[in-house]
């Protein structure tokens, strides 16, 4: 799997080129046409994690690799993609076209959490396929986007946020989360988005070299200062899972993502997801997935 790439990467491979004041400001933005990024001498996108998040608005054919999914869409496309999740797409005919906008989380500190809406949260569904009636508002959205961008109205950056908002509640009205940001208790939820944030910094795995630090409900409870059992209750109260449960899931996922996008064997895999034998990481797989690991691999792969 390759290795994140920052907004500084992205800028070079891209577009070959630098925003003087990347580096000057608290938080960036910026939107592009997905046009000036295809044809033939197209860089193709690599499967990994970005720092910083992404909405693309595309039309056209396309894979879409997010997490240990495999998604194809046939018209036009909303994907949400956070630093925390491993992705790429790929065009599968020649005649796509669209826009996409990038920014930092810092672009929206002092501004809400962006990270709390559920198109950015690991095991949310990122990818949202538009209707006939769907296409031309989103479209005018990043339209309005171009717009503002190149202006030089001092609150131009509040205008951008409230236009990022507008794509993420049009999608949210598309397919509503199944649970609502506020539901849970503000402690309980506060203590699920710390344990959340502590275990997704382990992942991905980005070399067979790493291995993740904490695996057990333990482990996590001791991070946060908290006791076992009342991490369990948040968590409970939040998603309706126990911790292990919630380890376990997210283990699972990025086992599959791995087994997929890497050719590293089974053993060095379970390894770096705390399995010290493989045996252990074996039948952990097919409880969680039902299959082997090697059954998977041949079966994701042909």
């Amino acid at each position: 799997m390759n290795k994140t790439e920052s907004i500084e990467d992205f800028y070079h491979s891209k577009i070959n080129w630098m925003p003087e004041n990347l580096k000057k400001e608290l938080g960036h933005f910026n939107v592009f046409r997905l046009d000036d990024f295809s044809g033939p001498q197209a860089k193709p996108m690599p499967y990994s994690r970005k720092d910083f998040f992404k909405i693309s608005f595309i039309l056209g054919k396309n894979r879409a690799h997010y997490a240990d999914k495999v998604v194809e869409t046939h018209g036009p496309t909303l994907l949400f993609a956070n630093p925390q999740i491993p992705y790429k797409w790929e065009p599968l005919d020649t005649s796509y076209s669209g826009h996409f906008c990038i920014f930092t989380e810092g672009f929206f500190t002092h501004f809400g959490n962006i990270k709390e809406y559920p198109v950015f949260q690991p095991g949310g569904n990122p990818l949202f396929q538009l209707s006939e009636d769907q296409i031309e508002p989103i479209r005018e959205i990043f339209q309005q986007m171009h717009v503002e961008i190149a202006t030089e109205f001092a609150f131009k950056y509040d205008v951008l946020r409230t236009l990022v908002l507008q794509l993420v509640y049009s999608a949210l009205k598309m397919q509503p989360a199944k649970t609502s940001i506020y539901e849970a208790s503000n402690g309980a939820a506060r203590i699920a988005s710390m344990f959340t944030e502590l275990l997704e910094r382990q992942f991905p795995i980005e070399s067979s070299g790493q291995q993740i630090a904490f695996r057990s409900p333990t482990d996590f409870a001791s991070q946060l200062a908290v006791h076992v059992n009342h991490l369990n209750r948040a968590l409970k109260e939040t998603t309706g899972k126990t911790t292990s449960q919630v380890i376990a899931e997210r283990v699972a996922q990025e086992a599959k993502a791995l087994l997929i996008h890497t050719n590293w064997n089974i053993g060095e895999i379970g390894w770096s997801l705390g399995f010290e034998e493989s045996p252990h990481f074996i039948n952990f797989f097919k409880r969680h997935v039902e299959l082997t690991p090697k059954t998977f691999r041949e079966k994701a792969i042909v």
